[in-house]
């Protein structure tokens, strides 16, 4: 169950709903990760100082703004809270328009205004005078610190919240070389304007969305699949550090433990050695030591191997 975005209240006039802000979209991308051909191990992206070339910790990053190419005016996060809007977990509606005079150029992301708990009433009352006046709700929220001009409309049995895009974020088309005037400017016959007229009706039908797959998506997945079953997988190796130091569960494992069982005992006749007396120390110089450990060594590991 996807969790709401915030939880506060669906307002227009003195009327409030507390609503929830759920998500309203499902991401199904297929991601990527970026491996070393030569090794088939992952590549990992660091922030490296451009002139050093050392790797910076988040701690020393800071913001800023690139007002002229390679002058930069730093900002501080007081400053940035400071252009913040308040974040009042709120969906205000400032005017209703009717459903048509908003162009799909505006809708960015959907979500879902679910009502709180006893606040149906409200929340069927505003979706069914959406409905009939066929008007939507303009309104602005906070998402996150950051204020969002939004739409909020009538679906079904929901009311769906439309983040808009500003006017300043879109492109007029005036600026780019597009036909204008009327048909015959271009040759374009009555006959030929009823053909297709004739062609686009009988291609019409119902609006099924549930007849239409990401196609590259579903043959890029089968892809996958056949290469999974071939030998293009690569197998993560075991990281022995995450592994517990008594786990034996394979034979990298036993390899492993043996491996730090001979090192602790190559280990050991130094520290009983530094617990004897000074005597003792002379008598026992540390190359014979050395020499008895290292023959010991093999017979413990050719025991090891027929055992398992």
């Amino acid at each position: 169950m996807a969790r709401p975005i915030w939880t506060g209240t669906l307002s227009f006039g003195l009327l409030n709903v507390p609503v929830s802000v759920m998500p309203a979209e499902r991401r199904v991308d297929l991601h990527f990760r970026m491996l070393d051909s030569r090794s088939n191990t992952p590549i990992r992206y660091e922030r490296v100082n451009a002139d050093t070339g050392e790797e910076v910790p988040w701690k020393d990053i800071v913001k800023a703004y690139e007002y002229k190419k390679g002058s930069y005016v730093v900002l501080r996060p007081e400053d940035i809270k400071s252009a913040s809007p308040e974040g009042r977990e709120a969906v205000e509606v400032e005017a209703f328009v009717d459903a048509a005079a908003v162009g799909p150029e505006y809708y960015e992301k959907p979500y879902v205004l679910v009502p709180g708990k006893k606040a149906e009433k409200g929340y069927v009352l505003l979706r069914e005078t959406l409905r009939r006046t066929g008007k939507i709700g303009i309104a602005r929220v906070v998402i996150r610190t950051r204020g969002y001009l939004s739409a909020v409309i009538p679906k079904d049995d929901s009311l769906l919240l439309v983040l808009l895009r500003y006017p300043q974020e879109l492109v007029d088309v005036d600026d780019y070389a597009l036909p204008s005037g009327k048909t015959a400017s271009y040759r374009i016959t009555a006959k030929e304007l009823q053909m297709a007229e004739q062609l686009v009706d009988s291609m019409s039908g119902k609006w099924e969305p549930g007849d239409f797959r990401d196609e590259f998506r579903d043959r890029l997945h089968k892809v996958i699949e056949k290469r999974m079953k071939s030998k293009g997988v690569v197998t993560p190796v075991e990281d022995e550090a995450a592994a517990p130091e008594n786990a034996s569960t394979n034979v990298v494992d036993f390899m492993s433990l043996l491996q730090k069982s001979l090192a602790s005992k190559k280990r050991t006749p130094a520290k009983k050695a530094a617990t004897r007396g000074k005597a003792k120390e002379a008598t026992a110089p540390r190359k014979r030591v050395a020499k008895k450990t290292a023959k010991k060594a093999p017979a413990r590991k050719r025991a090891a191997r027929s055992t398992a």
